[in-house]
């Protein structure tokens, strides 16, 4: 059987973890999770241990891919097979769990998207948000020969091959178009798979108003310069 971890990297989620969990806790399968709380300003931390969740504690703000890479490394440490990787503010529907693994249980990708562009229902992002994905995924079609619709989803997961690699590897910052990059690098088959998300249930979001732009240039200019890199190098 094989052993699965969902990730759920945390920052001032107070007002949604609890029900995170619960919804993790109450699926058929067995399924074990770790939050990592990315030292939070307010009481989440409190919250984690008064209800007795797992979970690591960084001391210091390290961000989305500091956070999510250190429960890569968990997950490598303790041999699990697949790592699903979930927000911790409620927008992700973990009854898609199941959908989004069972292509990597079926041996036949090594990595999957949780994406709401596939049958474009439930919440789909500001009309800013949305243009940045669309032109981060025509930047990795061009540059990449991949096409990947919802290249910023947070909600995906992989086999125990991409849970090393990025142990060792994950981009710090805004890093979920670079880890796709970094997935097609090592020659790792991608499948994209509809899900329907919600908006966040409490929090704020670090991406927001014109941050969008800045997210959507320092992204691009990113997977830009590794592609040339790459090129040079060969």
């Amino acid at each position: 059987m094989s052993k699965i971890l969902v990730i759920i990297p945390c920052y001032n989620e107070r007002e949604s973890i609890i029900r995170v969990i619960k919804d993790i806790k109450g699926l058929k399968e067995n399924i074990d999770y770790v939050v990592i709380n990315d030292c939070s300003t307010d009481d989440t931390k409190d919250i984690l241990i008064r209800e007795n969740i797992n979970y690591l504690d960084l001391p210091v703000n390290l961000g989305i891919g500091g956070a999510v890479q250190l429960g890569y490394k968990y997950a490598m440490l303790h041999d699990y097979d697949i790592a699903i990787q979930i927000d911790g503010d409620g927008q992700h529907d973990t009854h898609y769990i199941m959908d989004l693994i069972q292509p990597i249980l079926n041996g036949e990708y090594d990595a999957t998207i949780g994406s709401r562009f596939i049958e474009k229902k439930g919440f789909q992002s500001s009309a800013l948000r949305r243009l940045g994905i669309y032109i981060l995924s025509v930047c990795i079609s061009l540059l990449y020969r991949s096409k990947i619709y919802d290249v910023t989803s947070g909600f995906r997961a992989v086999n125990k091959e991409l849970i090393c690699i990025y142990a060792h590897d994950y981009a710090q910052d805004y890093p979920e178009p670079e880890a796709l990059v970094t997935a097609i690098l090592n020659k790792k088959n991608i499948k994209e798979v509809p899900v329907q998300m919600r908006e966040r249930q409490g929090g704020q979001s670090s991406i927001h108003s014109f941050k969008s732009i800045y997210y959507m240039l320092k992204v691009s200019l990113a997977i830009i310069f590794r592609r040339v890199t790459i090129r040079r190098v060969k």
